[in-house]
């Protein structure tokens, strides 16, 4: 089941069937989706949402194969901004993606964060990782935050062709960042 999570600033909201209007309002931009594994359509279909939610997140959801929320401030937790989900799939544990008025503000990284606290405290992985289009330097700044770190570059293909950087962050090494920044508290 996937819990509804929270940081200072924001609401995760299990990602439901009824949320596909709101994304398809949002989701279809170039400059979000040229970002995304090439298993994403594009030009996005007008139905590109409903059909994901209903035929791939939700079955993933049920069968514990992936989590998936949509985002939300809480001082407007009845707009969606983006969506992250995590992955049981080796070296693909993470997605996310943020619409464009809400990019640069450091709210992607609070998402990361709890995610990343959620998927290493559980006993299906061992540690989150994922991949990142290597121009993206604002995408390395925020996955420095969240203290992971570059583990490999491959490439990759997107809706556009990216070389890509791996970043991890092991169980061990959350838990080690969690107890600093209580005792620096």
């Amino acid at each position: 089941m996937t819990p509804t999570l929270e940081t200072v600033r924001l609401l995760l909201r299990p990602l439901a069937l009824a949320d596909a209007e709101q994304i398809q309002g949002i989701f279809p931009q170039w400059e979000i989706v040229r970002h995304l594994a090439a298993q994403v359509p594009w030009p996005y279909p007008s139905d590109g949402a409903y059909k994901f939610i209903r035929d791939i997140a939700l079955p993933a959801m049920q069968h514990g194969e992936a989590w998936q929320w949509t985002l939300r401030l809480k001082t407007a937790p009845e707009q969606i901004i983006g969506a992250i989900d995590l992955r049981t799939k080796e070296n693909e544990n993470r997605g996310f993606w943020l619409g464009l008025p809400w990019q640069g503000q450091g709210l992607m990284s609070d998402a990361c964060e709890v995610c990343n606290g959620l998927l290493v405290r559980g006993a299906e992985i061992s540690r989150a990782a994922g991949p990142k289009i290597r121009s993206e330097c604002s995408f390395t700044a925020h996955l420095g935050k969240t203290g992971m770190r570059m583990i490999g570059i491959e490439e990759r293909d997107y809706v556009s062709r990216f070389p890509s950087e791996i970043w991890e962050i092991t169980a061990e090494e959350w838990r080690a960042r969690k107890l600093r920044s209580r005792t620096n508290a």
